[in-house]
Parts: C-alpha cells; structure tokens; sequence
C-alpha cells in the first residue's frame, strides 16, 4: 500500500478490474513501510509482476494493477493518460505534501494552500469544459490524480478555499462517488473547517531554493502542455464538447440508459438525475431526422419538422436570453418529434466578425503588446484561426446547449466560416452583383474610429441622456460632455444681422454647409435665400428652407452638416449642398484651418467653443434630455458619421416580396401584433450596408479593375463596370451570411438530399429584437436566391430583462450564465467571472455591486428541469419578461415535491404491484386508436379543420372500434380468461365513454342517448374535498399570520350544521396532516372553542380556531406588531396624501394609478389583519 497522499491507491485500481490480482497488504512499520526482504527495491510502493520482476514508484504499480480499460483508448490516449499519472505523481504529490497537511495552523495550513494553488488552477481551466480529465470515463489519470488530492480535500480545503476552484470540485466529487471510489474509501467527506492533528509549528517563509523549485515546476508544467497540444494535433484530434455532469453522485456518463432499478435516493438531486440521460439519447441517435427510418428522404405520413437555431457568437456564451430561446425552441422540436414527425433542429455558430476581432485584439496587446497592424492581415486571420480552433468558446456554447437539454442533431452542426457556408456565401454575392442587387456607392454610414469599421445598426446602442454627461470614450484621457446644446451665432453676409443655431456637436460646424429653417417659421422670413459666412473658414452657406427643421426646438435654426449627420446628409441631397468631410478614419480633424488640423475630433470640441467666445459668437449652453449617442457595443467608442464608399444590398424590390408574403398569408408571424412593425420596415426600408473594413470574415469577392492604358479612363470607385467578381480587402457583415443560413447550412448551391428535404423549414423561432435584422433578411435572401420562403411561420419570444426591467449588460452584473442557475454559483463565483471579461475596472466594480445587491448569496442549484419550466412559464406573448432568477428557485422545490410524490407512491403500490398491464395485444391497439383519435380531433379543433374531427371520429368508430376490435372481443367474452375478461371490459369502458365524448358535439341525441346507458363511475366527492381543502387554506393562512412554523396548534372547527359537521369529521384526519395541526375537532352545537384562539373563516358553513394560547409570548408579538403596525398606517398615509392631490388624475399615467391603488388595498388589508392580530393577542394576556 503506497504512502499518503497516495491511500490504498493499487487496490483501487483493481476494484475497476474484471478479476481482482493478487495484492499483497504490507504492515506499517511506525510511520515508514519497508519492503519485504525479497524486494531489491527501497522505494514504494512496489509490485512483484512475475517471480523476480519488480516495478516500484505509483505511476508504474498503477499502470501495471489498472485493468485495461483504465489505460487510455489508443496510442494518444494512453500517452495523456501517462502524462497525467505523471503530473499527478512529480508536480501535484510533492505540492500538497506538507507537515502541516492535517494542521490547523494558519501558517501550517496556508503553506498547504499555497501549494495547492498551481497544480489546482491548472487543473480547473483544464476539466472548464471536461468531465474527467482524459476521456469520457474514469481513467487511471483521474484515479491518480483524485488520490493525490484526497487529504488536501479531506483536511485543508474548507468552503472558501474551494469555490475557487469549481471545475476540480465538480470533478473530485464525481470521481470519489463513484461505487469504485466508494468501495475502497468509503465515503469521502469534504472539509467544512479546517480540523486538526498535532503539527510542528508554524510554517516558515519559503526560501530562494524553494522558490526556484517552483519555477521549475512552472516551466515543466508549460513543457507538459506544449507536448500535449503538439500530440493532439499530430493525432488530428478535433475539439469535441464534453457534458459536464455538475458533481453527480454515483452515475457516470455513458451511452446506456441510467440505471433505474435501484432504491430512489432520498431526496431531488438535479445533478442526479440530468448526469446520465443526455449522452444516451444523442448515442441513440434520437434527435436525428433519420431515426427510424432508413434516410430523412423517406415518406413520413405524419410530416416533417425543420427548424434552425439562431447562430449563437462563436467567441461568446449564453445568458438566460439564449436560454429561453432554448427552451421554447426544443419544446417545439421535442413535440413535434413525439408526434412522429420527421424532426431536425439544426444546430450552428456564426463568426462574430466585430466581437471575435476584438476579443482577438484584446487578447494581443494584452499577452504580447502588439496591434493586428503589427501582425498584418494574413498573420492576423491565422491567429484568429487558431483562437477560434483552440479556445473554447465555441465549444463552451455547445456544452451550454447539451446541460440545456437541446435536442440537437449535432452531427449537422456548421459554423458561417466553415468551406460549405463561405462557398454559398460567395456565390450569394455573385449573383446578387450580376443582377445589380448588389452595387457599390458613396454613403454616410455609422463609422467606428477604434475599430476603423463602418457599423450596422444593430452594433449600435441608442442611449438617451437626461442632461450633462460625462463619458469614457477611447483614446481620451479625460471623460468627454455629452448632452448639452451650444447656441452660437453666424453673421449674415453684408450685414450685421446673426441667426442663432443650437448644436450638440459644436465642433462638427467647421464642416457645415448651411443653415436650416422651416419655411413656415415667421422669424425667418426675411431671411430665405440669403448667406451666412462661416467665422473660421469664410466659407459662403445658403440659408435654405426645409420642412425637418423642428420650429420648436432651440432657435428654430438649424446648422446643416451635410457629411456629418444622417439628417443633414437627406437635406444636402435635396438642397443640392457640399459635403465638406472635416474628420478622419480615426477620428482626427482634416479639411479645417488651423489651429484645429489635425485635433481629435472631441479636444477640437472645446478648442472650437473658445474661438466661438473670443469672435463673440458664442451664446450659451444648456442641458439637452433628448441628446442620443451611438457607441457600438463591442468597441464603446462613439460612432462617427462619415461619407465613405461601401458595398450596399438593394432592399426595395426584395422587402415588397417579403412584405407580400406575409400580406398573402403564405408567411406567418406570430404574435400578430409583430406584423405592424415587419410592414413598417418592410415599407419604409433602405439598401443595406454590407461591408466591413475588417479582417476577420467572409472577404467581399470583389476586384476593382485598373487598366494599364491610358486610352483607357481610369474607374471610378462608384463604378459598377470596375467591378468583377474577386477578393476585395473588405469583408461582409456577419448578418449576410446569418440571412443565408436557413439554406447554407445544407449545401446550397449545390443540391443535395438535406436541402431537398428540410428547405422550406417549418418555423423560425427567435426573439423580436432581431426581427429585422436577422429574419427579414432570411426572408428576402431566401426568396431571391431560392424562389422559396424559408420558413412558413415566424414566432417570436419575449425579450429577457432583469428583475428590475433593465436589459442584461455584462457592466451591471445581470448577465448570467445558465450553467450557474444550473449547478449554482456562490458570490464570489460571479466576481471571479467579471475577472475573465474584456469589462473596464470601473464596469467591474460596478457589476460587482449589482451582483452583490442582487444575488448577496449567490445563486442557488435550480437544475435544468427547473430552469427551463420557469422560462416557458414566463413566456407570453409580449414584449419583455422580467425574470427574477430567484423564482426559478421556486420550480426547483417543485421539482423536489414530484419527486417526493412519485417516491410515496412507488413506495406505496409495493414491489409486486403491476399495473392493468393484462390487456391484450389487441387491447392496447384500440387504445392507441383511440389515443389518435383524440389527438387528431383536438388538432382539427384547433385548426378549424371540421372534415378532420369528423374523420378521425368515423374512421374510430367504424373502422376500428366496430369492425376490428369488437369481433376480437367475441371469443374472449365467451371463454377467455378472468383476468383478460376484466382488461377487456375496462378497456372497452375506456373507448366508448372516451368516444361518445367525441361524438357528442356533431351528434348531441344519440351520444346523449347511449352515453346515459353506460354504467357510471363512483361520483367525485366534490363538495367534501373543497370544503376540507378550504379549512386547510384557513389553518395554514393562520399559521403563516403568527409565524407557526414548527409549532402543532390545536384546530377547533365550528360548523354551521349537521352536514358540514359530518363532512369535517369525515376529513379531520387529512386536516390535521395536510394543516400540521395537533387536533384537530369538530365543536358540538352551541359549544365554544377555548379562549386565546386565532380565528378565520374557512366558508359560509365553517369558521376555524386556531389555539395560541402558551404557544407564543403574547406581549411579545403585540410589540412586534405595533412595529408593522405604525409603519402600514404611514405608507397608507404618504399614497392617500399622493393620491389626493388636485392634478393626481391627470398627471399621473393610468398604469401609476392603478399601481397606487393595489398598494393601497393591499396595505390597508395588512393593517387589518395586524389589528386583528393584535386584538387576538391581547385577549391572550
């Protein structure tokens, strides 16, 4: 037996053997074990493999005692699997070996800590995404390395110690739970505090050597893993999701069905009962469109289902939006399948062009300080190649998915950059140039001066600013004012005369062009058709008349900025203006005079102010509520208004035929109430930015022509005839490719079987926030390219937000990850993540505080099951759901209470019990007739597909009930079995009391008719039930009001007659339980309950006593309530003093006032009841 850490560790290898070889025990001797004399061998622990032959040292005794299933499958990994045993025994042994192991020495005990410290965050990153740490199953890797930590485990990682380090926690309990572990350990109980035996002292400071030591196991550590990526890649191995179990207890994942014979445990265990079920399902190939029939090109009578995922970001993971995306999404799909439908759910990523490059830029600057410039663009995309082929990002959302139970034909799983969707993607672009779809043209757009990008609007948050801001913005030092307007004047030319303008951006009027006004404004009038000459660069601007101008706001004059400003850019198109570019790429001055050449565009803010003061132009500055920035969300700079040429998609004729479908009905959107906004877009839509000046992406494949003839007049860039089919150092917007996914994803152009089949799909379910941007896309690309739509029904989801209403931002801390709601998350796990994001220090601190004020205790362990019934009992057909993630708990004890349920009842009905299972063959097959019945008539219901209902019930009752089952009746009735005879008779029962029901609604006489002939069940105690049911409500209301949680108060009822009485006696027995009452009787008549009773009423024939009497201090309690007494009698006070106020009824929204008036009843209410109570109290005393 080998020497701690390393416990009993050959005879828990053979416990996973076949058969069991001979180990032999050695004796301790003090605190050494010595070789027996025949072993030429000093070390141990050493084994004998054949006479003579010794081996000693753990890795070699382990690799020869473990049976050969432990040793790794193949030549890679049996070489990981000894690399671990390895790592186990050089690096993690020595590190957690310390005299101080079992102490409880602070000293003693942080040196064990710090030593733990780097093998064990090592081993976190490494099982993030693993459940074990070689392959799917236990190896002798984590056999070896669960050993070595078994007594830091046991004896120095407490609580605090360990939440750092959940992945190798999730993986230690999973590995010392399993019946191996447990039949040589015994169970492994982990460290609550740490707990002591006798040490030496306190440890001393580690020394230069030791400290050199360290180094060396660092620089070793990194060596291991370079040979371990180099190994993968030698071998090809190919990046694949692991499901994480979350800590189960005693069930590996395997391929085979979980083991249900044995004893229920005793209490719901979320992690129990999810480990298991997942890899047996995608191992039997459930969620593939193929199961069941020899190929998905099969006929299926009953149809066919096909609905993609939303392409989550490659480079992220999922918060509780995706989630609930989820859950609908495999609801439907899950039913559908159930239904016997040929069913595909497809699964994929799309490559996030912004988000990757800049996780991937982040990610350089910070490990290596360098800039993708420094790189260049080839060494650039190789890089981002080998983070997205490497990282686990990807991998992290598929893993995601499988703990959501997703399911997923993952054998069809694409990403937007793999060859098949960048082929379709160049052919997309292609054919829409040569049909002039797609152009090129000059255009203001959203222009990011980081990211030197033009930004598609979805990149672009909105925000509203109440008045002076102070902002972050990229690049400055200082924070920059937003949300102020500046009044300055312009001269008029020859005259002495001003117009006042109002702006927000006052350094963008260097590059005006001239001034606005509305043609109906009075004060101007006498103004139309003059000029202003601009203070800084003389420069002549008209004074035109136009209908935007806002005569309301500022001074009614407006400072047109024709290559600045989306608004001005429409008037210099009707006034026929200039466009005077005054900003760079990166966002420095240009065309201006100096001293501003050549200022950032928001120094040259105040530099520009000044000079406005010192002509005397300069007139004032006010808060401004209503000012907007754009900062996109990946970047947070501030987007820039610039003229540049871009590569744009003609939408007008493409929007009509998507506007059309729906009108016609051959699209379905639903909630309806969606339809006014995809009309609104649809009507009203502009051609549609594609490109991008990236260089992660799909490359526009496109070459501008240069002829070297100077016969020949040079293109312009605008000139479609310079145009050919190529690469241009551009790429296309990510949401190009996400419109091509509904066909892409299966090949197209290129015909093959899955898009004959699946395409059309069925239904695109998504959120609404992304109706235009995603699905109106997909519709127009999909008829243009395919003549089809590609789908025929859109639903679209609530949008989450938090319990506060506000959007999920990763800076407030509500962003949270469905895995954590999952297996749950301590506090300090949430602020450990804040950690690993691209968040500033100051957004950390901020989301720190939200998480602290909304989870001060973490997130408790819901479990999937829990997590997915509250988001698709929160979803209705609105707009927003405000998710508490606290509710979520509430399904978790629901989960609790069906598991309790179903573990009474087994119980109950015995190990013997079976139930009706007697009936024939030919019984369950008119069952399932009948199961079809009903299921075709409720869908033709609900469809209004009369002939449907008619059909399906003739057919049953002809056809099946009659025809068949009827004559095979006949002989069992006459000389069949007792046992066969009862099954038959329930089962017929069972198909004309069913059937008749159906009937009744087409044939009202005769079902009544012959439904009135059949025997009758016993009647339902309705009215007992209720009225026990609601003495129940009463006690436990009572019990709740004076706090009786453990306490059994006698329960006296006082009925209003004989009957009642009776009722009450009949049920006092599932009073008392279901109450938690001590007794509970029922009073004579006349007779009165005992004094110091709570009392209520249970209904108009019972009133109930609860007796509190010596259960609780009277005078206490009243104190208590005094308390909550004062402070309901305020609140009642300040809402009817606000609801009293002479403009309440006006000013204040109706929503407000209904809201004010529940807080009103509702507090008046509890003032009531805490009156009552107190008077009850007081009577005690």
């Amino acid at each position: 037996s080998p020497p701690p850490p390393w416990p009993n560790t050959p005879s828990l290898f053979t416990h996973y053997a076949p058969t069991l070889p001979e180990v032999v025990e050695l004796p301790e001797q003090g605190l050494l074990l010595q070789p027996p004399a025949s072993c030429p061998l000093p070390k141990l622990p050493a084994l004998e493999s054949r006479p003579g032959v010794w081996v000693s040292g753990p890795a070699a005794v382990a690799h020869l005692l473990c049976p050969e299933r432990l040793r790794g499958q193949g030549p890679a990994g049996c070489a990981l699997v000894q690399q671990w045993v390895s790592y186990a025994e050089g690096e993690i042994a020595p590190a957690v070996r310390s005299p101080g192991l079992l102490g409880s020495q602070g000293g003693e005990r942080g040196l064990v800590v710090r030593g733990c410290t780097w093998p064990l965050a090592v081993l976190d990153g490494h099982l993030k995404l693993r459940t074990y740490l070689a392959a799917e199953a236990v190896t002798l890797a984590d056999v070896t390395v669960a050993c070595a930590l078994l007594l830091p485990y046991k004896y120095v990682l407490d609580p605090p110690s360990r939440a750092v380090y959940p992945n190798v926690t999730r993986w230690f309990l999973t590995c010392v739970n399993q019946p191996q572990f447990q039949a040589v350990l015994g169970p492994v109980k982990l460290c609550e505090q740490a707990r002591s035996a006798p040490g030496p002292g306190e440890a001393p400071v580690k020394s230069a050597s030791q400290l050199k030591k360290e180094a060396k196991k660092k620089e070793k550590l990194e060596k291991f893993q370079q040979k371990k990526e180099k190994s993968q890649q030698q071998q090809g191995e190919v990046r694949e999701m692991r499901p994480d179990p979350g800590g189960f207890l005693l069930r590996p994942l395997s391929p085979s069905p979980a083991d249900v014979t044995g004893p229920m445990p005793d209490a719901y265990s979320p992690q129990y009962v999810e480990a298991a079920w997942y890899p047996w399902w995608e191992s039997q190939g459930f969620f593939k469109p193929e199961y069941g029939r020899q190929c998905v090109s099969e006929p299926n009578p009953k149809g066919l289902f096909m609905m993609c995922i939303p392409p989550p970001n490659v480079t992220g993971s999922l918060h509780l939006g995706h989630a609930l995306t989820n859950a609908i999404q495999d609801a439907l799909t899950r039913w559908h399948r159930m239904r016997g439908e040929t069913t595909l759910w497809n699964p994929g990523c799309d490559h996030a062009g912004i988000a990757t490059q800049v996780v991937v830029e982040k990610k350089l600057w910070r490990e290596r300080g360098q800039t993708r410039h420094d790189l260049g663009r080839e060494a650039f995309v190789r890089e981002v190649w080998k983070m997205e082929r490497t990282s686990e990002k990807g991998d992290r959302i598929y893993h995601q998915l499988r703990k959501l139970g997703s399911s997923m034909d993952w054998d069809r799983a694409c990403f937007t950059m793999d060859p098949k969707l960048s082929y379709a993607v160049q052919e997309a672009f292609i054919r829409l140039h040569e049909e002039g779809v797609i152009y090129r043209s000059k255009r203001l757009v959203n222009w990011s001066c980081t990211l030197h990008s033009a930004i598609s609007d979805i990149e672009v948050d909105k925000k509203e600013l109440s008045g002076r801001t102070l902002l972050p913005v990229p690049g400055y030092k200082d924070k920059v004012e937003f949300g102020v307007l500046v009044s300055f004047a312009y001269k008029l030319e020859d005259s002495d005369e001003e117009v006042v303008v109002a702006t927000t951006r006052v350094e963008t009027m260097l590059g005006d062009a001239a001034v606005a006004v509305h043609p109906q404004d009075p004060r101007y009038q006498h103004l139309h058709g003059k000029h202003v000459l601009h203070p800084f660069t003389g420069r002549r601007m008209p004074i035109v008349c136009d209908d935007f101008v806002d005569m309301g706001f500022g001074t009614g004059a407006v400072k047109i900025t024709p290559a600045h400003d989306h608004n001005d850019y429409e008037v210099g198109q009707r006034h026929g203006l200039d466009y005077v570019t005054i900003i760079d790429d990166s966002g420095c001055l240009i065309n201006v005079p100096p001293p501003f050449l050549g200022m950032k565009r928001f120094e040259a803010r105040g530099a520009v102010l000044e000079a406005l003061k010192q002509k005397g132009l300069f007139k004032e500055v006010k808060d401004n509520p209503w000012d907007c920035l754009s900062p996109p969300s990946r970047s947070k700079d501030v987007v820039e208004p610039l003229l540049k040429p871009q590569w744009y998609v003609r939408c007008e004729g493409l929007a009509r035929g998507a506007a059309d479908a729906v009108r016609r009905g051959e699209l379905r959107i639903l909630p309806p109430f969606h339809c006014k906004t995809w009309f609104q877009w649809m009507d009203n839509i502009r051609d549609w930015c594609i490109s991008r000046q990236l260089w992660w992406g799909h490359r526009v494949p496109a070459y501008f022509v240069t002829v070297d003839d100077p016969s020949v007049p040079p293109g312009e860039d605008m000139d479609g005839q310079y145009w050919v089919s190529g690469r241009n150092d551009d790429v296309l917007d990510t949401w190009f490719s996400s419109g091509l996914f509904p066909f892409s994803i299966f090949g197209w152009p290129n015909a093959s079987e899955d898009l004959q089949v699946f395409y059309p799909g069925t239904l695109l379910e998504t959120g609404h926030d992304i109706l235009f941007f995603w699905v109106a896309r997909m519709v127009m690309l999909g008829l243009k390219l395919t003549g089809k739509l590609p789908f025929r029904e859109v639903y679209l989801h609530a949008v989450v937000r938090d319990a506060h209403g506000r959007k999920m931002s990763k800076s407030l801390g509500n962003v949270i990850d469905p895995l954590d709601v999952i297996s749950g998350i301590t506090l300090e796990g949430l602020h450990a993540q804040l950690l690993e994001s691209n968040l500033e220090p100051a957004e950390v601190e901020r989301a720190r505080q939200g998480q602290k004020s909304d989870y001060p205790a973490g997130i408790p362990e819901c479990g999937t099951d829990a997590l997915r019934f509250a988001l698709c009992a929160y979803t209705s057909q609105g707009r927003d759901i405000n998710l508490d993630v606290n509710r979520i708990l509430g399904y978790r004890h629901f989960c609790n209470k069906l598991w309790n349920a179903t573990k009474f009842a087994v119980r109950s009905l015995g190990a013997e019990f079976q139930p009706p299972g007697a009936e024939s063959l030919i019984d369950r097959w008119i069952l399932s007739r009948l199961s079809l019945a009903v299921e075709l008539s409720d869908a033709g219901f609900r469809a209004y597909d009369f002939p449907g209902v008619t059909t399906a019930i003739y057919n049953f009752w002809l056809y099946e009930l009659c025809d068949v089952y009827l004559e095979c009746l006949k002989p069992v009735f006459a000389e069949g079995e007792a046992a066969a005879v009862v099954a038959a008779r329930c089962t017929l029962y069972t198909c004309l009391d069913a059937g008749l029901r159906l009937l009744s609604p087409f044939m009202p006489f005769v079902s009544e008719e012959l439904f009135q002939r059949l025997p009758r069940r016993a009647p339902p105690v309705r009215g007992t039930s209720g009225f026990s049911l609601g003495i129940v409500r009463a006690v436990r209301s009572l019990r709740a009001d004076y706090s009786l949680t453990r306490t059994r108060a006698d329960c006296f009822l006082q009925c209003l007659d004989s009957g009642a009485a009776d009722a009450a006696s009949r049920c006092s027995a599932y009073i008392r339980s279901l109450s938690s009452s001590g007794l509970v009787r029922v009073l004579g008549p006349g007779e009165a309950p005992p004094a110091g009773c709570a009392v209520a009423v249970a209904s108009d024939k019972c009133t109930v006593h609860l007796l509190l009497k010596g259960l609780i201090d009277a005078e206490k309690e009243i104190a208590k309530l005094s308390g909550k007494q004062g402070e309901l009698q305020k609140q009642i006070d300040r809402l009817r003093e606000r609801m009293e106020t002479p403009d309440y009824g006006t000013k204040v929204p109706p929503k407000v006032q209904e809201s004010d008036a529940a807080k009103l009843q509702q507090s008046q209410t509890e003032l009531q009841k805490v009156t009552e109570a107190m008077e009850t109290f007081q009577r005690m005393i």
